[in-house]
């Protein structure tokens, strides 16, 4: 009985030695390989950084990668037509022709002349900090929304729209030139212009008739909407309407692939 007794105890201890000795490599193998491919995925940055607080440093640095790889589309494009420049036939001349065409109306070349300029900005950080108190104490059928102080990509849109249907020659958002393709959205704090990020306030300008531009941009419905904040005392979101006698639009020069969604299969 004694040797049974203690061959149990012993056995055990040797099966849990056993555990050990080959677990404890295995954990700091996969603990070894975790760091490593977590060092490797960071590229030396951190995986989990903090909150940006600087929103213009923030901007300006997606601005600058964005202005890198245009130049680098440029640049290529402009080899792809120096070495095309010697290609000659009749469908490539065809081609080329049409292109010519279309060229001003596509926004490829630069446009000038009287037109108007609108500005949008957020409204006023402490009527907002009012609202946002005075919501604390009311049902909240009664509250004010909060998004009725912040320029939303449909107002540019609604802007931007109107002043197309003015007869607007060319529009212009930040300077940047508007086509077909260009894709307005939010990202945070901030709007996207064909992926390129901007600050408000958002300055839009349109070359065309003013009298024609004006009559547009005051009958359109959105943008009304949006005018009606403006003059709201307790919202007073930004709103400015010049008449330049002269608007200058640049060509469009940005990437011009188009993105779209695909569906799941």
């Amino acid at each position: 009985m004694t040797g049974t007794h203690t061959e149990g105890p012993t056995g055990h201890r040797s099966g849990r030695s056993l555990a050990w000795r080959i677990g404890t490599p295995a954990v700091a193998v996969l603990c070894g390989s975790l760091l490593a491919v977590s060092a490797t995925n960071s590229d030396g940055t951190d995986l989990r950084p903090g909150r940006y607080n600087d929103l213009a440093g923030l901007v300006e640095g997606e601005a600058a990668d964005y202005q890198g790889v245009e130049d680098k589309f440029n640049t290529l494009s402009a080899e792809v037509d120096r070495l095309g420049a010697n290609v000659s036939d009749e469908g490539v001349d065809s081609a080329r022709a049409k292109v010519e065409e279309l060229n001003d109306p596509a926004g490829f070349t630069p446009r000038r002349g009287e037109g108007l300029r609108i500005t949008l900005a957020d409204g006023p950080e402490d009527l907002l900090e009012e609202a946002a108190e005075r919501n604390r104490d009311l049902p909240r059928e009664e509250r004010l929304n909060l998004n009725r102080f912040v320029v939303h990509q449909q107002d540019i849109q609604a802007v931007v729209n109107a002043l197309w249907n003015g007869g607007a020659r060319a529009v212009t958002i930040a300077g940047q030139r508007v086509i077909s393709t260009t894709g307005i959205k939010c990202k945070g704090p901030v709007v996207q212009l064909a992926g390129v990020p901007y600050p408000q306030p958002y300055v839009i300008e349109a070359v065309g008739d003013q009298t024609a531009l004006l009559a547009s941009v005051d009958t359109d419905e959105l943008v009304s909407r949006y005018r009606s904040d403006a003059d709201n005392a307790e919202i007073q979101i930004g709103w400015s309407l010049e008449e330049p006698d002269l608007v200058t639009a640049p060509a469009y020069d940005a990437v011009l692939d188009l993105q779209y969604a695909r569906p799941l299969r």
